[in-house]
């Protein structure tokens, strides 16, 4: 439960700061989609009912584990957007799920934050409140991203896989981490739109 309050904030703050300065990435995030998150065990009611009083991006800062995602929402500008009202669903990748990139991949991406940066942040981005328990009836399905590509929802039991449009898959390993304009479900993986 302490893993996924730092989790969720690292996730919020990653999200508000590549909201900031996109005007894309802010009619984008308005847009209606299709529901999509992962299914695994939610965290305790107490723990969801603490988050839930901050946005996505504060809840991401506090959980502690979202450094670089929030580094990479800063640069792109998005940070205003994912404190927005939304409501959002974010597929929120912790520093480790970065670290498995290649070499020099982030700081890649970081030198032009509204290039490729902005299109992977907002890959991992659904429009809608999207819970655990609404994404275990989408096995197979394909779900919409505020960047226009879709994710591969795959369940087997409790386990919840999203598959990207180049072919990786990512495990979803906390779901429903509440905040007060969305969802954040934590994933094992950098989600690539192509």
């Amino acid at each position: 439960m302490r893993r996924i309050l730092p989790v969720a904030a690292v996730i919020a703050l990653a999200i508000t700061t590549a909201a900031c300065g996109s005007d894309d990435a802010d009619t984008a995030a308005a847009a209606p989609a299709t529901s999509s998150a992962a299914a695994s065990p939610s965290p305790s009611a107490s723990a969801s009912e603490s988050m839930a009083s901050a946005d996505i991006v504060d809840t991401a800062v506090a959980a502690g584990d979202f450094t670089t995602l929030t580094a990479a929402l800063t640069a792109a500008g998005l940070v205003d957007t994912l404190k927005g009202p939304g409501p959002f669903t974010v597929l929120a990748p912790t520093d480790d799920a970065f670290a498995k990139l290649p070499a020099g991949t982030v700081d890649t991406l970081l030198k032009d934050p509204k290039g490729d940066l902005t299109q992977i942040l907002t890959y991992h981005v659904v429009p809608g409140k999207v819970m655990a328990a609404d994404v275990v009836k989408l096995d197979g399905q394909k779900v919409k991203t505020v960047q226009g590509g879709e994710l591969t929802v795959g369940v087997d039991g409790d386990k919840v896989t999203l598959t990207d449009a180049a072919g990786n898959t990512v495990n979803v390993t906390t779901t429903d981490v509440e905040a007060s304009n969305g969802v954040i479900h934590v994933i094992d993986g950098v989600l690539m739109p192509k």
